[in-house]
């Protein structure tokens, strides 16, 4: 038992006095401190008439022991079977009084014994705010004493684990028939000091004597060393320690620890939530600028494409490193304004054979993107980049697999990602890529070589090409690509989604043309105009 123990001589006086009679330790004061308490009782039809009744006095005997009060303990009482019944909640009575007349009042409701409701009854209704309970800033103590006489008909062992997470100590009291498996499922650790079993009703204020000790409330945290890091609480278990706001209590039950508050807030925060004391900021991908609303992340939102990613699948390259390649893309998901009317993105794997793992028109959103570039599975086997080529151009970049129509000017995208020289000719497909006015980026990794990933990029080499020494080293390459991929930066700036032969542009542009003739007129005229006089000048030297 922890605290002070009750010598077997002051626990039989006290069984012998009037519950009332106050318990009296040595040394330090003893006192009944601040409790929300409920009990939680068995009424179904196996407790037989009397043993109702000698548990009606018990729970009227233990209520006289107790300093029942608004600002001392509060008691509710919740009957179960079948069915939950609030006898009285916790705020409903101060006087000890009325708590005994709605005790003696109580009828039992004599049908099953569904124990699990019942806690759950008391973890979302009896303990809280509304119903009495102080509120957990309060850091009043919250106590549950189930008594039960039979096996429960539902499980309990999940929902007394959520209890007691939530910080209600559960003391599990059976009588005669009950079972010991789902007592100590319910009850608070240490199992020896809140786990009671009687082999009658007729017994049970043993229990009462044991229990009515325990709220004795020494002052643990000036009497003893409690080594709490910020705040010590005495109750009636002992000393309780508790952090100061925005941080969380440690295992060890002394040390405090920073809260996480990303975890514990909807920060918003479009890429990454970092806590910081008290608050939290968002940060934004490498290469990405945090926007002014403090938590979205510039993206390419100018103009838009269609891009197609053909990786490399092949067995050199490792299901390792292939998982460090899948990351890799999505951090360039990361920066494209992935969405129909935006960026659509399309996948291919390619080793021996090769496989669309999700064309153009799939996903309409980054995360949808993301999360399935992350199922992917690695194919293995060798290194056909020819054949992703002509995939590629045939299939990828057709309508039917989500690119819009070419009328629409959306630039078309290839990037290919590859690890090691290609098994087949890729130089016609390369070609035929680039004259269907693709543009095309290569990215090498390892044994890359770097005649192929100058055929298959576009011109200039030094800005479609890009090459990292190893796997664990690429994301420095992703600057790059953002710069040539995203389209306000690179192929596609200022990209609108409109038919250059619309009337409207062609009047704007015959305006503009017009204006700049006619400019150009009044300054040859103006030229002309000073030849002729320095002509004159000349003639008159003469």
């Amino acid at each position: 038992m922890r605290g002070l123990l009750c010598s077997p001589l002051l626990m039989l006086l006290l069984f012998l006095q009037p519950w009332a009679t106050q318990l009296q330790f040595a040394g330090p004061r003893c006192r009944t401190g601040p409790l929300d308490l409920v009990f939680v009782i068995d009424s179904s039809r196996s407790v037989r008439p009397f043993e109702f009744e000698t548990m009606r006095q018990f729970l009227v005997g233990l209520l006289r022991g107790l300093d029942v009060g608004p600002n001392a303990t509060r008691v509710g009482v919740i009957q179960y079977s079948s069915q939950v019944q609030s006898v009285f909640p916790l705020g409903a009575f101060s006087r000890r009084e009325d708590m005994e007349r709605a005790i003696r009042a109580l009828v039992p409701l004599a049908q099953g014994t569904m124990t699990g409701l019942a806690i759950q009854y008391a973890m979302n209704v009896a303990f809280s705010v509304a119903e009495g309970a102080r509120p957990p800033e309060a850091r009043v103590p919250r106590v549950a004493v189930i008594v039960t006489d039979g096996r429960p008909q539902d499980r309990v062992a999940e929902v007394a684990a959520q209890a007691r997470a939530r910080g209600i100590e559960i003391y599990a009291v059976g009588v005669q028939r009950a079972d010991v498996g789902s007592l100590r499922a319910m009850a608070s650790p240490p199992l020896d000091e809140h786990v009671f079993l009687v082999e009658s009703f007729d017994l049970i204020q043993e229990f009462g004597l044991q229990f009515q000790g325990r709220l004795c409330v020494v002052d643990h945290c000036s009497f003893g060393n409690h080594s709490c890091q910020h705040e010590c609480v005495s109750t009636f278990g002992g000393p309780q320690c508790y952090c100061r706001e925005g941080h969380d209590l440690l295992p060890d039950g002394r040390s405090c620890q920073a809260r996480d508050l990303c975890n514990g807030v909807d920060h918003g925060c479009e890429f990454q939530c970092v806590s910081e004391g008290l608050s939290y900021r968002c940060l934004c991908p490498e290469g990405q600028q945090l926007q002014a609303d403090g938590k979205s992340c510039n993206r390419c939102r100018e103009g838009h494409v269609d891009l197609v990613l053909l990786v490399d699948g092949s067995k050199s390259v490792r299901p390792q490193n292939f998982e460090l390649v899948k990351r890799f893309v999505n951090q360039i998901v990361d920066f494209l304004d992935v969405s129909p009317e935006g960026t659509r993105v399309g996948l291919v794997q390619f080793s021996s054979r090769v496989r669309t793992e999700f064309p153009l028109g799939r996903y309409g959103t980054a995360a949808e993107v993301k999360q399935a570039v992350l199922a992917v599975e690695y194919m293995e086997r060798g290194t056909m980049t020819g054949l992703a080529l002509r995939h590629m151009v045939e299939h990828s970049f057709s309508e039917a697999q989500g690119a819009r129509p070419r009328a629409l000017n959306v630039p078309r995208v290839g990037l290919v990602f590859t690890d090691g020289r290609s098994q087949d000719d890729i130089s016609v497909w390369a070609a035929r890529a680039k004259e269907e006015g693709i543009v095309m980026y290569a990215v090498g990794v390892g044994k890359a070589v770097e005649e192929e990933l100058r055929q298959i990029a576009s011109e200039p080499a030094e800005l479609h090409v890009s090459y990292s020494p190893d796997f664990g080293t690429m994301t420095h390459l992703l600057d790059n690509l953002r710069g040539s991929i995203c389209p306000e930066e690179g192929i596609g700036a200022g990209t609108e989604l409109q038919s250059p032969c619309e009337c409207e542009n062609l009047v704007e542009f015959q305006g503009r043309t017009l204006g700049a003739l006619e400019k150009l007129t009044q300054n040859l005229a103006q030229l002309t105009a000073r030849l002729e006089n320095l002509e004159n000048q000349l003639a008159t030297q003469k």
